[in-house]
């Protein structure tokens, strides 16, 4: 029997939960739609093994599989949005924390350039 990779032994538990909610979901797509699992497995081009181990959400099932079987249900259309840059908060917040920092560095030298030509900072007005 093939060992497991390191990888899905060491899922999040978040990850864990969601693969299972997503199995889940696909097994009760596939019973509202009337499909057998034999059915169901052949219009995925899996075995039926297969089938049965990503309606439990293992992480050890393609991910061109899970693809597939939101494209049978229609839903495909919902997988790109899953990494959405737009979402990334963790991306998002680097960009931020980057922007204040090169801010940061251009007022000091702006400060600087000013001080060496001897004028002073320009009062903000108020609106």
């Amino acid at each position: 029997m093939p060992s497991t990779p390191q990888a899905l032994q060491s899922l999040p538990p978040a990850a864990t939960q969601a693969l299972h909610t997503l199995g889940e979901n696909l097994a009760i797509a596939r019973v509202r739609r009337r499909e057998s699992q034999r059915a169901w497995a052949k219009r995925l081009g899996i075995s039926v093994p297969t089938l049965i181990r990503m309606e439990r959400g293992d992480p050890g099932v393609s991910v061109g599989i899970y693809a597939t079987a939101l494209w049978l249900m229609g839903r495909v259309n919902a997988l790109p949005a899953v990494a959405a840059p737009a979402e990334d908060k963790g991306a998002l917040e680097s960009d931020v924390r980057g922007a204040l920092k090169r801010r940061a560095v251009r007022s000091a030298a702006s400060v600087e350039a000013r001080l060496a030509r001897g004028t002073r900072p320009k009062k903000q007005e108020r609106s």
